[in-house]
């Protein structure tokens, strides 16, 4: 028996897919496994085939032509055929998220196209496939393109390598903002954007934190966050959340010890610190924070906005190690700290300096 690959497109039509194994079926051919493309010309049937020594590829042509099938390709395969087709776009996720910049050849082991290249962007190109050729939007900028001798490409294919491309982009830009940053006591942490991933690391932090800790971060009370709060924290629709994480001897994150968040809305953008007991006084808040007031400069927000108590001076203290103006409005127990980030200094606005 000789495995062989076989695609073709008949009508999307109910009965027309049985009719085609059947056809491949009387002359002994054992279907391995078969995908269903849509398209707009019918649907395209990609199979993994286990045929008769006997059988070429004239004659799987002519079984399919018999079947009702039309556009017929076939090709020999090999034994890593047998890997389905989730199996191995998982496999080459994975891979991505180890080596970004093999994003060409993940393409290529996908698609089975013969060329991959990347192009710088430009404008009047259209992107999609046409024929044997295919134009993916690279979000880092440019696109790569890809040609391959048969068959034509097909929408499903697209989506499964625009998802590659947009998942290696994204890895790249968080590997990019990954920084490791070492405190003034020599100690190293690791400091990156969030994920949903970084539930359990955060949800541990609160529970190592203490409640003092806690009721300072979230001025209601020391009691722990629900996990859907967690969640929302650590992928704001607007603005940004850092995650500070200790490193193992290998460089992997062994624990969350530190939670920094932004928060847009308007022109403003909130920020609020949560800090491990035994982490604080040691530079960690001062540096995070710091990196919240470049983001939000970039971003373009006019003022930066902190609520705290009263009575939380190393709160205050790291804010003023920023060494910029800033007014607060205090109100009872509370105070609204407000900094300036645009030339549109808060000159009509009364309060406290801190």
């Amino acid at each position: 028996m000789t495995l062989w690959r076989i695609r073709a497109t008949v009508d999307d039509r109910p009965g027309y897919l049985s009719v085609l194994t059947a056809s491949l079926a009387l002359r002994g051919v054992n279907i391995l496994t078969v995908q269903v493309q849509p398209t707009e010309q019918g649907a395209v049937d990609d199979f993994l085939v286990d045929a008769p020594d006997t059988l070429d590829e004239a004659g799987l042509v002519a079984a399919v032509e018999r079947g009702r099938g039309r556009d017929c390709w076939v090709a020999r395969s090999e034994a890593r055929g047998l890997v389905d087709q989730p199996t191995r776009v998982l496999g080459l996720a994975n891979r991505l998220v180890r080596d970004p910049d093999a994003t060409g050849e993940a393409l290529r082991t996908l698609l089975g196209a013969d060329s991959v290249s990347w192009r710088p962007a430009s404008t009047g190109v259209e992107r999609g496939i046409s024929g044997v050729s295919m134009l993916l939007a690279d979000p880092a900028g440019g696109s790569f393109s890809l040609r391959r001798a048969a068959p034509a490409f097909t929408p499903a294919e697209y989506a499964r390598a625009q998802a590659l491309v947009e998942l290696a982009a994204t890895v790249a830009h968080r590997a990019a903002e990954q920084v490791t940053l070492v405190l003034p006591d020599g100690a190293e942490v690791a400091v990156r954007p969030s994920s949903a991933h970084d539930l359990s690391g955060v949800v541990e932090l609160h529970e190592t934190c203490s409640p003092r800790s806690r009721q300072r971060r979230y001025l209601g009370g020391p009691a722990l966050p629900q996990p859907a709060r967690l969640r929302r924290l650590l992928e704001p629709s607007r603005g940004l959340t850092l995650i500070a994480s200790t490193t193992g001897a290998d460089g992997t994150a062994e624990s969350v010890v530190a939670m920094a968040n932004l928060f847009g809305e308007g022109d403003e953008a909130e920020v609020a610190l949560l800090v491990r007991d035994d982490w604080q006084r040691r530079g960690l808040g001062s540096a995070l924070l710091r990196r919240l007031v470049q983001h939000a400069d970039r971003s373009g927000y006019a003022a930066l906005v902190l609520h705290a108590q009263a009575e939380n001076d190393p709160m205050l203290r790291t804010l003023r190690r920023l060494g910029r103006p800033s007014v607060a409005d205090r109100d009872g127990a509370f105070l609204t700290v407000t900094v300036p980030l645009a030339v549109a200094a808060l000159a009509e606005r009364k309060g406290t300096a801190v």
